[in-house]
């Protein structure tokens, strides 16, 4: 009996950079992989979308759209190119009006793109229905999604097959056109036995020539055995990646699969001695880049929170930015109630984002003493219904934190009344900065408004992790302030490694917290009863950077006014003057990295 030959796609240059490297990646550093992919045999490739569109802007200082056009031109002509989109979302954490959602797509067509992966974390069908409308318009092929994870330990309630099944039935139930199904599992959470039940069922209702693809991540250790679970229920083919961006956090290696699936019914179609070859390629072209550890193990615990491997090292390097990775094993065992009390969206971006926001605010500010603002406005309905009514107390803490009030309207109907969305908004940001209003600049602005602006004026900073080859094992950063510093230090002739990061240092495997504070009774640092009396300094409560100014030196200003507004893990959060007075100091700058505790500014009363 001939084997059956398991298509694949190739997501080592889209969702192996996001799971391993937090999707900073320079396009010149990895198109010499791309061809040697191509050389390999492999014409089926994620290429863009998701993440790596506002990363390209916030941390890379490139062009997306400048990448998929080298993209195309390297894998060539003939080669499926498929990008990534969150339904309203489209590339972005926030919800987009209807204009920049037909845009999006077709921009995505213009630049080299095949087909587009459509899905939405709360598995709200109306969040689909125009997106996918755009896409087939566009000439694009649309694959439409179903979102898949685990629930934490103790939880029930939607997220088993019935509850897919009934999603994929409310799909065929809009008519939203579509070239194939793919069941999502950004957590590589959902047990494979899940995995076998949800696509068997999906078979019984679909046309029997409907394409079916399945995608998982490493990261809980299951992901062979669910992707063999899919092949064995009907799907036809499956997402695998390439070494260095491979298991761990990324999906299973194109090798391992093969290797799996040997002496089996299924067989790859592929030359795997041309992948091994590709392989070496990719890992040189990848020799310099900061390789996180996390990225690179399985972890027993994600199944509790679920960190989907895509979050999981783009929020590690940002907490490696603050200086607060030490918060991290913290922040991942705070997600399982955020993911409990939120309503049961799927933990895959922006939701897995607004988790561990929520999660974040949860370690650093106490549990549900501050809502984040996605979060809150994902209780509130404002990217959708969520598969079960979130937890009422979290609910109200929204609506009085956030002064909004709980909705059920849908998603592009709020956005296209929304003045500050859509296309004359982001034409005007353009305007006001004297910038051309074409329609890439146009979706840049919409997708990543002032990082975008920034970028288009070529103010955009770079925020890459790469290694200094030159010193030993320091890593080295475009960006200041980030990353360990390590260093072997000879202590009474015996070589100690040291690694320091914030006020965290490791010796020889061990990791003490440590201090520095001024000696006791005077010093520099010391002020006057006095001084102290006529000045109010403002100090930050966490860590972030300096993401706008507010008020100049010599302003007045009130209590509870914003001066500065901080970013932290992709959220803004204001700071406000403790009190009435003056501006007689603003000690920061906009692009400085700030530590919690920080004075910001001071305030003469």
């Amino acid at each position: 009996m001939a084997k059956k030959k398991v298509q694949f796609m190739c997501t080592a240059f889209r969702d192996g950079f996001q799971s391993v490297f937090g999707a900073r990646v320079f396009t010149p550093d990895f198109l010499p992989a791309v061809a040697a992919a191509r050389d390999a045999g492999i014409r089926w490739f994620e290429a863009g979308g998701g993440a790596r569109f506002q990363s390209l802007y916030f941390y890379c200082n490139e062009d997306a759209f400048d990448m998929m056009d080298a993209f195309r031109e390297t894998a060539g002509p003939d080669a499926n190119l498929q990008t990534l989109a969150r339904g309203v979302n489209v590339v972005g954490l926030d919800s987009q009006s209807s204009d920049i959602v037909k845009l999006h797509a077709e921009l995505f067509k213009k630049h080299g793109m095949t087909t587009i992966r459509n899905f939405d974390a709360l598995n709200d069908v109306n969040n689909l229905i125009y997106s996918g409308k755009c896409i087939v318009e566009a000439g694009l092929k649309h694959q439409v999604c179903v979102t898949l994870m685990e629930l934490p330990p103790g939880c029930s309630g939607a997220h088993d097959a019935d509850f897919y099944t009934a999603t994929l039935q409310q799909i065929l139930k809009a008519n939203i056109p579509f070239d194939a199904i793919c069941f999502k599992d950004a957590s590589g959470t959902a047990v494979p036995s899940k995995v076998y039940d949800t696509i068997r069922q999906a078979r019984k209702i679909l046309p029997a020539d409907t394409f079916i693809h399945f995608h998982t991540h490493e990261t809980a250790g299951v992901s062979v055995l669910a992707n063999k679970a899919a092949l064995d229920a009907g799907a036809d083919a499956i997402d695998l990646s390439m070494a260095p961006c491979s298991g761990g956090t990324c999906q299973p290696d194109i090798l391992v699969m093969w290797h799996a699936l040997r002496g089996s019914d299924f067989e790859l179609d592929v030359d795997v001695e041309k992948v091994r070859e590709a392989e070496e390629v990719f890992k040189d072209c990848m020799s310099d880049y900061f390789l996180p550890p996390e990225a690179t193990a399985v972890e027993p615990l994600i199944p509790w929170s679920p960190m989907p491997g895509g979050a999981l090292t783009a929020n590690t390097q940002m907490l490696r930015d603050n200086n607060i990775m030490e918060k991290y094993p913290e922040i991942i065992m705070a997600m399982s109630d955020v993911v409990r009390k939120g309503g049961f969206g799927t933990s895959v971006t922006p939701v897995s984002q607004f988790y561990f926001q929520q999660a974040f605010n949860n370690v650093m500010f106490g549990p549900w003493k501050k809502i984040a603002e996605p979060y809150g406005k994902m209780v509130l309905g404002y990217f959708g219904k969520t598969p079960v009514p979130p937890d009422a107390g979290v609910v109200e803490l929204a609506r009085e934190q956030l002064e909004l009030e709980p909705t059920t309207r849908p998603v592009l109907e709020l956005n296209d009344e929304d003045p500050n969305k859509g296309i004359p908004a982001a034409k005007k940001m353009l305007e006001d900065e004297g910038l051309e209003t074409t329609d890439e600049n146009v979706f840049i602005a919409a997708a990543c408004k002032e990082k975008g602006i920034r970028f288009l004026k070529g103010e955009a900073e770079t925020g890459v992790r790469k290694v200094d080859k030159t010193q030993a094992s320091q890593p080295a950063t475009a960006a200041p302030q980030q990353g360990p510093a390590e260093y072997v230090v000879s202590v009474n002739g015996e070589d100690v490694f040291m690694a320091f990061e914030g006020n965290m240092v490791t010796v020889d495997g061990k990791v003490y917290r440590v201090g520095i504070k001024p000696q006791a009774g005077g010093g520099a640092a010391a002020k006057s009863d006095a001084s102290a009396a006529e000045v109010t300094e403002v100090k930050s409560q966490m860590p972030g950077a300096v993401f706008k100014q507010l008020v100049k030196k010599g302003d007045r200003v009130r209590a509870g006014e914003a001066i500065l507004i901080l970013e932290a893990m992709k959220m803004e959060m204001e700071v406000a003057s403790p009190v009435d007075g003056q501006v007689s100091e603003i000690s920061v700058g906009v692009g400085d990295q700030v530590a919690t505790g920080q004075t910001l500014a001071k305030i003469t009363v």
